[in-house]
């Protein structure tokens, strides 16, 4: 078994999607994708869950991941940027287990809509380009030196502008969406920055179909949509 460690992060409260964790997609709740995907990946010594919520740690403990301690409540708010709760959950984990992990892989449960290989192909890519962080993006619909603007001062710019004007989008320069499915560190990087980009920092490539990440009540229902015509329910 690989020495790796795999945290899905989930608060109890959530004003986008009200109880999202635990709504139900096609009789599950949303929160087992992601924990089965992990547990199928083979990768992890441990699938851990930091929450604040009791009713989702035991839903995800009957899924097969581990639930032992509630986050604390200043992890837990509209404002808790999540970094910080990873390398709290981490640290809880090598403390709880008395044993040092190489790298932590965090998974985020509003994006079901990944596959197993997204996951063992982002860790392979990771180990074989010896990156220290990997984020997850899909290639962006809108570009900022091309289609996308913002209003300074009372006047209309491109986000970005190169010297030589664009007539079409091919040209521009390719741009990405981060999607939020899947993040992996080395022990030291998670423990040492503050910020995901580094030099040591690594993108990997998911398709548009696979980066929704649920935030509102419509990615909600396309995510439904998505994973109903995967298995045929919608022809």
């Amino acid at each position: 078994m690989k020495n790796n460690l795999c945290t899905i992060c989930m608060r109890g409260g959530s004003k986008g999607v009200p109880n999202k964790n635990l709504r139900e997609i096609h009789e599950k709740p949303l929160l087992a994708y992601t924990i089965e995907q992990a547990l199928q990946s083979g990768l992890f010594e441990h699938v851990v869950i930091s929450t604040d919520s009791n009713e989702i740690a035991e839903t995800a403990k009957s899924f097969g991941a581990e639930a032992w301690f509630l986050r604390p409540t200043e992890l837990a708010t509209d404002q808790s940027p999540k970094l910080p709760v990873i390398q709290h959950v981490f640290q809880e984990a090598e403390k709880y287990y008395d044993h040092q992990f190489d790298v932590i892989v965090d998974l985020d449960v509003t994006s079901p809509l990944r596959k197993v290989k997204d996951i063992t192909g982002a860790y392979n890519q990771f180990v074989n380009e010896n990156a220290e962080i990997l984020i997850t993006a899909c290639p962006s619909r809108k570009n900022p030196y091309f289609n996308m603007v913002e209003i300074v001062d009372g006047s209309i710019r491109k986000v970005k502008e190169l010297d030589v004007p664009l007539n079409r989008r091919q040209d521009a320069p390719p741009v990405y969406d981060m999607n939020a499915s899947i993040y992996i560190w080395k022990r030291d990087a998670l423990l040492k920055h503050e910020t995901l980009f580094t030099k040591g920092t690594t993108l990997f490539l998911m398709p548009e179909e696979r980066s929704v990440d649920i935030d509102t009540e419509l990615d909600f229902e396309f995510a439904e949509y998505m994973m109903g015509k995967a298995v045929g329910i919608y022809d």
